[in-house]
């Protein structure tokens, strides 16, 4: 059952050159998130406001400020204190929860600039392993497995940053994936996050999160919460269709 939903994912990756990736639906932010030569830290900052809001909202939160104070330049970006950054996330209500985030936001600038030298882009260069990669996201303030294990995948994925393995890039459950592989019979409805990520290891040790854009994709265009669009499914005929 799970064979088709597999090899999709396979041979995306096989297939896939480092491409720009669309986060948002506005051409310019993509481009400030796809500059992971001159922007890193945009990278790793819109990655760790995606929490509890809609990815296209959280992602679009580096290209809003840069708007607001002209640029994105790291040492711009240090310039600005936690107080002014509250300040920026309240006024123009850029998040849920806005002066939580501004404290995210703010820590990882100081983060980035003690740890790396304002350079974002030494998490993951020079072919690291995955689970250094998923540990150097996991020590920012308001991470968590899920968001690191997301922005490492990816990285991995489709930015095709060479890694020197992949086991440490589990699957991230998000409301999507988990209701696709519930449906799929892939885990039985009760399941658990951890049940969930276990799975996706047991189906690709060698790689766990590959299947995870498949099955996000999946949840989004077709598997929807109510009335879901079987017939156009790219694994209609490899799922147990599971819907009540």
């Amino acid at each position: 059952m799970s064979d088709l939903l597999l090899q999709i994912a396979k041979d995306r990756f096989k297939k896939t050159t480092s491409q720009l990736v669309h986060f948002v639906d506005d051409e310019n932010a993509n481009k400030l998130l796809n500059d992971l030569d001159r922007y890193p830290h945009a990278y790793v900052l819109a990655g760790l406001m995606d929490r509890q809001i809609k990815a296209e909202r959280a992602w679009i939160i580096p290209y809003e400020i840069k708007k607001i104070i002209g640029c994105f330049d790291f040492a711009e970006l240090e310039k600005i204190n936690l107080v002014e950054y509250k300040e920026i996330f309240q006024t123009n209500k850029l998040h849920r929860f806005n002066e939580t985030m501004a404290k995210v936001f703010h820590n990882a600038i100081i983060d980035i600039r003690n740890k790396y030298n304002g350079d974002a882009s030494k998490i993951w260069n020079n072919n690291p392993s995955s689970s250094a990669v998923v540990y150097r996201f996991l020590e920012f303030k308001g991470s968590g497995v899920k968001i690191s294990t997301m922005m490492a995948n990816i990285l991995a994925r489709q930015y095709r940053i060479p890694f020197s393995d992949y086991f440490s890039i589990d699957i991230s459950p998000d409301v999507h994936i988990i209701r696709v592989m519930k449906r799929m019979g892939l885990v039985p409805k009760d399941a658990t996050n951890e049940m969930i990520i276990y799975k996706a290891r047991e189906l690709n040790p060698k790689f766990p999160g590959i299947i995870d854009f498949s099955c996000w994709e999946i949840g989004r265009n077709w598997c929807k919460t109510r009335n879901p669009l079987c017939n156009n499914c790219i694994v209609e005929n490899d799922c147990a269709k599971k819907i009540n």
